[in-house]
């Protein structure tokens, strides 16, 4: 469906305008349908990105700080998700050998176990967009365009 017909409205000042227009709505679209994708699962999509970022770790940890530096969302309260986190069994939290004042923060089996299964249904989960994988990459690259 187009943009004006998902908001109701029928002009924009420019293409520039439609365009900043219909990558905001897009995006929240996008997250709302992978929130929707994990509720069964009792975790966010900022919780998955943390477990996602811990997987990539594994058998390492590491701090809450480097975390939040490559979560998606960086205004994400990430000390409040890792608490919910731990209180689920995902993740552990650790005291670091070289520093007694941070934390490290290592993915559980659990949290290895969820990812195993959420991988099960990485066609169910990619299919949210429904694009070619030739339109898929066309779209990476203007939105990586965009951002230069």
């Amino acid at each position: 469906m187009k943009i004006e017909e998902e908001i109701s409205q029928p002009k924009f000042r420019n293409a520039m305008q439609r365009a900043i227009i219909n990558v905001i709505f897009t995006s929240h679209w996008i997250v709302d349908r992978y929130q929707n994708f994990f509720k069964p699962y009792g975790i966010t999509l900022q919780q998955f990105n943390i477990l996602r970022i811990l997987k990539g770790q594994y058998p390492n940890g590491i701090s809450g700080t480097t975390i939040k530096a490559r979560m998606m969302d960086k205004n994400s309260d990430v000390s409040r998700l890792l608490d919910r986190l731990e209180l689920k069994n995902l993740i552990e939290k650790r005291p670091s050998p070289q520093d007694k004042r941070a934390t490290n923060i290592f993915i559980s089996q659990s949290g290895l176990d969820m990812l195993a299964e959420l991988d099960t249904r990485q066609e169910e989960f990619d299919a949210i967009l429904a694009l070619s994988d030739e339109d898929a990459a066309l779209l990476s690259e203007l939105l990586d365009k965009a951002r230069s």
